[in-house]
């Protein structure tokens, strides 16, 4: 009897199951029915019935992102034309003709050369002006970088003619470029900051952070770094499985590094294998609020585990899992799928309502000054070590540098937000091109500007572009005036190596990085 009992049970579950899944496949299918029939007879009416032609084509590519955006902030729509440049820079390659450029006075200015590339092989210089594409005007308010963009990228193999105006020539130079692979980076800076601690600057989890992060850690190592700072400052994310690499080479074995789980995904764990090459150096991570996504991936694997310090200030705070849907016609759909969690549980996403305005509220709240003025949104959850953290909201560091205002001025405000700044650095640059390529060396370059009086020149300048002179202001902005100016001309002229070295030298979150390992608590300590 207990038998029977048994199995009669088994098989009722199961009848339950069955029809309790058909009931509610059943009755989403007649809501989504529903909903396509309403949206089916709305767009009949419009063809059939509207007082005006319509381009229904148009109006569904204009619909489906609303629809989406309803959702979350993160669930979006790419169109056909754009689908294909959408993750050119997390392919780790694209094809182009390898040049950065910026768009000044509505003219594109060729910024840098790519080294190796088509516009070098062609003869292309930065500080060329680009006025004309396949024998067509290039000027004008309606250029854009996606414009820009659109028009040089193209498939490997194609040709584009461009017309280059040249500083100190009168008459347009004609090239036809051969468009080729052009190679993206993850890290763009690797270097020794002092005799034992080395710095890897990563911008984004792109398909080759990881190799990327081995070349770096390998030349670092020959170099005999004791101590390693990862900057994430700024880096809004990519691939999560480049996360997950990069952390697994700093944690021990059978370390949880993040988990996901969604409505239909079910709980999927990444833990560490402890084949990691660096699980004992220490180590600091430098987050800010434009660090997202993959780096809070990684700092949070780093936080919770007690691996390493985190410094500098609260990072973003997304936490989605976004799945490609590709259309036929080209187009493509990201869903948000799951969320992702720290090894402690906690889900770093911040509410959506406060997306548009989250960093503004954060300045006005003073985040970015002082760390009492953090908002924590979300419950305590524990390290490894039973040190509290929070989620809801990005991750905190450990270790909080606020904004350094000193010397900060309206004047200086205005001058930076206005982009008299970059304007001034880049036509600085591109008048003296030849005297400061010269210089071969960051230091050089440096030591050579400090003496060129820019601070004064600049004023003058933007005296003549309407921002008036501020003498006591310009004193107390001084020092900032110059490091700004100097920092774009040597990233003009070398590449974001050469800038963050440059930059780095007075930075108050590496400094900390650096007090840390001196003091040798760089690894976060139990708590009592």
């Amino acid at each position: 009897m207990p038998l029977w009992l048994a199995i009669s049970t088994v098989i009722g579950i199961l009848i339950g199951t069955f029809y309790g899944n058909q009931y509610a496949g059943n009755k989403l299918m007649n809501v989504i029915q529903a909903g396509s029939n309403k949206l089916s007879s709305l767009m009949y009416y419009l063809g059939d019935k509207y007082v005006d032609d319509v381009d229904m084509n148009d109006l569904v590519e204009k619909a489906i992102p609303h629809i989406l955006s309803e959702l979350d902030p993160h669930s979006a729509y790419i169109s056909a034309k754009d689908a294909e440049m959408a993750d050119d820079d997390l392919h780790g390659s694209f094809s182009g003709i390898g040049i950065e450029f910026i768009i000044r006075d509505d003219t594109l200015h060729v910024q840098r050369i790519i080294p190796g590339g088509p516009a070098e092989d062609a003869g292309v210089l930065a500080g060329d002006k680009i006025v004309r594409v396949d024998d067509k005007a290039f000027t004008g308010d309606t250029i854009t970088n996606e414009i820009a963009m659109h028009s040089l990228k193209g498939p490997q193999g194609t040709q584009v003619k461009i017309g280059v105006m040249r500083y100190g020539e009168k008459d347009v130079r004609e090239f036809t470029i051969t468009r080729d692979e052009i190679l993206t980076k993850s890290v763009t800076a690797t270097y020794m900051i002092n005799d034992d601690t080395g710095y890897i600057k990563l911008r984004n989890f792109g398909d080759n952070a990881y190799p990327e992060i081995l070349v770096a850690l390998a030349r670092l190592s020959q170099a005999g770094f004791e101590n390693l700072i990862i900057d994430l400052r700024g880096n809004t994310g990519g691939y999560v499985g480049s996360a997950v690499q990069i952390a697994n080479e700093f944690l021990p074995a059978n370390k949880m590094i993040v988990y996901m789980e969604g409505r239909k995904v079910k709980r999927e764990e990444m833990t560490s294998d402890g084949h990691g090459s660096y699980q004992y150096i220490p180590l600091v991570v430098l987050i800010d609020e434009g660090s997202a996504s993959a780096s809070e991936i990684l700092a949070g694997a780093i936080q919770d585990n007690d691996r390493g310090t985190i410094i500098g200030r609260r990072s973003f705070g997304k936490g989605l899992v976004q799945e490609p849907v590709n259309f036929t016609d080209g187009s493509m759909m990201r869903l948000t799928i799951a969320r992702y969690y720290t090894p402690s549980g906690r889900c770093i996403q911040k509410p959506y309502d406060e997306y548009e305005e989250d960093l503004l509220l954060r300045y006005e709240r003073g985040e970015f000054f002082s760390s009492d003025s953090i908002k924590h949104n979300g419950p305590e959850y524990y390290t490894t070590n039973g040190r509290v953290v929070y989620g809801g909201g990005g991750i905190t560091p450990d270790v909080f540098v606020g904004e350094d205002t000193t010397g900060i001025t309206s004047y200086y405000k205005e001058a930076v937000m206005s982009g008299l700044l970059m304007q001034y650095c880049f036509e600085y640059t591109d008048k003296y091109r030849p005297q400061l390529s010269e210089m071969e060396t960051e230091e050089q370059l440096e030591t050579y500007l400090k003496r060129q009086n820019l601070v004064e020149k600049f004023a003058q300048y933007a005296d003549r572009k309407d921002l008036k002179r501020r003498n006591l202001m310009i004193h107390k902005s001084h020092t900032l005036l110059e490091r700004f100016i100097i920092a774009r001309i040597i990233y003009n002229l070398m590449d974001e190596e050469s800038l963050l070295e440059f930059q780095n030298q007075s930075d108050p979150v590496v400094k900390e990085a650096l007090r840390l390992f001196k003091a040798g608590a760089a690894f976060p300590q139990k708590t009592k």
